[in-house]
């Protein structure tokens, strides 16, 4: 098509696009490609931080969706600092590389799941290091950490994640997807920033995402607002951001 024309849907070819989706389709995609990656072969997949826990009322199960998708032949490793259910090996994901290869086994997995669990790190560079070490060649990964969030310490709570931020932690992953997702139970929303059909990975598209997430409210409304809170909230700022978070899936390149 020549250049400057119109593409399907009215979008111009170099368009930079806002693109509404759910992260229940995001996995479902990322699922797909895991597929198409290991033919027949039963996929092997860790899940870093996979202890569930009572208050978690919107997680997944993770260990479910693997074994709904690959049968019973695909192999499920659950990795937690502690014992609990759906926990298969007790280590800390920022461990020495020997250690905790000591601990999961000599072979690479084809999928590394690490959801809301970087922000609780105390190395979170250390855990993307060996989050990628534990891939296979081609292996992907998928990862979601609090852009915006209250504190929340389970165990402890100690840091918030920009896309670029998880961009930057991860060089070895060549970027397949990268969404935002909101956070309130019942509610499966997310969005792709977007160019040509392909994840946007220039940080100029930083100005789109700040217009997109960001509410500034004049003080009557940040009062009012304030007030319908359940609990009482000190008014520090106009300026609003509710729970957000990024989500890349990459994939191992060497």
């Amino acid at each position: 098509m020549p250049a400057g024309s119109d593409t399907p849907g009215g979008m111009r070819p170099g368009e930079l696009r806002v693109v509404g989706t759910s992260v229940t389709r995001e996995i479902d995609l990322m699922l797909d490609r895991l597929a198409q990656s290991v033919g027949r072969r039963a996929p092997r997949v860790l899940q870093v931080g996979s202890r569930t826990l009572v208050s978690e009322r919107n997680v997944r199960n993770w260990r479910s969706l693997v074994a709904r998708r690959f049968g019973a032949k695909a192999q499920f490793v659950g990795l937690d600092l502690a014992e609990g259910s759906n926990v298969d090996c007790v280590a800390d994901i920022c461990s020495d590389p020997r250690t905790l290869k000591s601990r999961l086994g000599e072979e690479s997995f084809d999928l590394v799941v690490c959801c809301h669990v970087l922000e609780h790190t105390r190395h979170p560079a250390r855990a993307a290091r060996n989050i990628e070490r534990a891939l296979r060649p081609g292996g992907m990964a998928y990862v979601a950490a609090a852009w915006s969030q209250a504190f929340h310490a389970t165990p402890d709570d100690y840091w918030r994640f920009s896309a670029r931020g998880l961009m930057l932690l991860f060089r070895q992953l060549e970027i397949a997807s990268s969404f935002y997702s909101g956070g309130d139970v019942g509610l499966d929303v997310a969005y792709r920033v977007e160019r040509d059909g392909k994840p946007e990975l220039d940080p100029r598209a930083g100005a789109v995402e700040q217009g997109l997430f960001q509410l500034v409210l004049d003080h009557e409304d940040n009062r009012a607002m304030l007030a319908r809170q359940a609990t009482e909230r000190l008014p520090v700022s106009r300026t609003y951001l509710p729970s957000l978070f990024v989500n890349l899936v990459g994939r191992r390149i060497r």
